[in-house]
């Protein structure tokens, strides 16, 4: 009789020890976490697992199996494994602050050098011994393997709640989101918001380090190639510059948080906002052609990650540098592939087009060598459809004192330019440096700004799908990671790509397209994930007033520099 009622309660499950790995069958009782089915599988999971997709849908580890399902478990090479780990950790390490420090102001700001960057706000300078301080009462809180305790509450109770405490930036958030109900995490009785979910407890989070860095703290962690090491520490200072650019342009907008944002939409000042944010973006290119004109640079190489709006700041920099008196020959690196039977492939036996083998690079030397000797060079066209370069529609001299402007994700890597003189080259890494935050304590991803602007431009440009953007997102990714970001310290000048009012724009276009996506689809639950994200700002309906030679037209349409 008992093994009759306990058979009742045992319910299927599909088990993946990782994305794309092994599958395993199962059965569980009904009521299982999901914490402790991943223990059965201890000895044959790759990584320590963090969360799971439990039928598409993210879930923490507590959460309980009650019917028949499909889980795959999620470890730090998951993107969305290691948002978990980053807010497990900052919460830990906010908690260890307050400890140590007493009831001081913590801002976390933005990602850089193998980590987040953070600062610190008290009646005193912190110094490096508060700092190792800090980092020893983390490591207490970890080898405590204390719960994060999760509640649930509704908007005004979250706001009576954190009232107690130090949350301005929370409180101001929570005036103006659409979130109706607000998940509170608790650690040692300490309650805060975090946009996004936990790890069961601390003991999860085994690897970190804390650096004392300029005016403020590094708080570094595993990257998602290696799950259980501290990258090697390298000091992308341009990047720390382009950042603390991003914020004086926030405080000359009066815009720090999306609180602020949400006023300005609100109060309908945001056309002003428009206005300035794309002033700055007209000076800074007009800056950059002032330096490359006083150099004297020919080879303008300009690389950057997917959707950074290579093409219109490309097209904008030849505009000024026009305003100089150099003219310039606008290029991409695009129409250097190798024929398509010589295209390199991945690991999956797959096209690799992001990978440096799949240029001509011996092509691209002498044609680059022989523009700027001033000999007449046979351009190719790459045709897509085609797979190969074609030849005798371009035929093009470089013009004493003209510029060749390439664009490509190549540009910052000295392979590709391996046979042009340095004192030819200037090198131009752009990006979208996020600076705008939820509130002191949840920062937006520069990556997650990103996925938004290319799921509206394919839709938009290529008729894709919301769901093929995100499905494809992860191998871009892992492109960029290889073949751009480990070059950006070779870049000259940097270009914040970012308009600071953009999500607010993109929100009217991305909603549709990613609430289109069924939860049978596997990319639901990162679709769930962004549409919870967009709740956070008020729309920008009306967007005619950003000018046709915006960046942020390149996605949205309008472009004049884009078909």
């Amino acid at each position: 009789m008992k093994d009759r009622e306990k058979q009742k309660n045992m319910v299927d499950v599909t088990v993946v020890l990782s994305p794309g790995g092994e599958e395993v069958r199962t059965q569980v009782e009904k009521g299982t976490s999901l914490e402790a089915l991943a223990r059965r599988f201890n000895e044959a999971l790759p990584f320590w697992v963090l969360a799971a997709r439990l039928d598409n849908r993210l879930r923490e580890m507590d959460h309980p199996i009650e019917e028949s399902c499909r889980v795959v478990f999620l470890d730090m090479r998951d993107p969305s494994a290691n948002m978990i780990y980053q807010n497990s950790l900052s919460f830990i390490y906010l908690k260890a602050v307050q400890d140590v420090l007493g009831e001081v102001s913590v801002d976390i700001e933005n990602s850089l050098n193998g980590g987040l960057f953070t600062e610190i706000r008290g009646p005193a300078p912190v110094t490096a011994e508060d700092i190792k301080a800090v980092e020893r009462r983390m490591r207490e809180l970890v080898e405590a393997d204390l719960p994060f305790v999760r509640g649930s509450m509704s908007r005004e109770e979250a706001v009576k709640k954190l009232s107690r405490g130090n949350h301005e930036e929370k409180l101001a958030m929570l005036q103006f989101s659409q979130v109706e109900k607000v998940p509170i995490y608790s650690l040692d009785g300490v309650p805060n918001f975090f946009y996004g979910i936990m790890v069961p407890s601390t003991g999860y989070i085994r690897h970190f380090e804390l650096r004392k860095y300029r005016n403020g703290v590094l708080l570094r962690f595993p990257n998602q190639k290696k799950p259980n090491e501290i990258p090697p520490y390298r000091d992308d200072v341009k990047l720390y510059r382009a950042f603390g650019e991003a914020k004086r342009w926030g405080d000359l907008m009066g815009i720090s948080y999306v609180a602020e944002l949400n006023k300005v939409v609100a109060d309908g000042r945001y056309k002003q906002v428009i206005q300035i944010s794309e002033a700055l973006h007209e000076k800074k290119i007009a800056q950059i052609a002032d330096v490359i004109g006083k150099r004297g640079a020919r080879l303008v190489l300009i690389a950057g990650p997917s959707s950074s709006g290579k093409t219109t700041f490309a097209r904008r920099l030849c505009i000024q540098l026009r305003v100089l008196g150099i003219e310039s020959l606008y290029m991409s690196t695009d129409d250097y592939f190798v024929e398509r039977s010589q295209t390199p492939l991945d690991e999956n036996g797959e096209p690799n087009f992001e990978d440096i083998d799949a240029l001509d690079l011996k092509l691209f030397n002498n044609n680059m060598n022989d523009l700027l000797a001033g000999r007449e060079v046979d351009l190719p066209t790459f045709d897509f459809l085609e797979g190969k370069k074609l030849f005798g529609r371009r035929i093009s001299r470089l013009e004493k004192g003209q510029t060749i402007v390439m664009e490509g994700i190549h540009g910052l890597n000295r392979q590709l330019t391996s046979h042009i003189e340095d004192k030819e080259k200037f090198k131009i890494y752009i990006s979208p440096f996020t600076q705008l935050s939820i509130d002191n304590h949840n920062r937006i991803p520069t990556t997650d700004a990103r996925m938004l602007r290319r799921i509206v431009r394919d839709h938009q440009f290529r008729g894709y799908s919301a769901q093929r953007t995100i499905g494809q997102w992860p191998k871009v990714r892992a492109g960029e990671d290889k073949n751009i970001f480990p070059y950006n310290g070779e870049a000259d000048m940097l270009f914040n790509s970012v308009h600071i009012y953009e999500l607010a724009v993109l929100k009217k276009y991305a909603e549709p397209l990613l609430a289109a996506i069924g939860p049978e689809q596997t990319e639901y639950g990162e679709a769930v994930r962004m549409l919870k994200f967009l709740r956070f700002f008020q729309t920008i309906e009306d967007d005619s007033i950003i000018v046709n030679n915006s960046i942020i037209r390149e996605f949205i349409g309008g472009s004049i520099f884009v078909d």
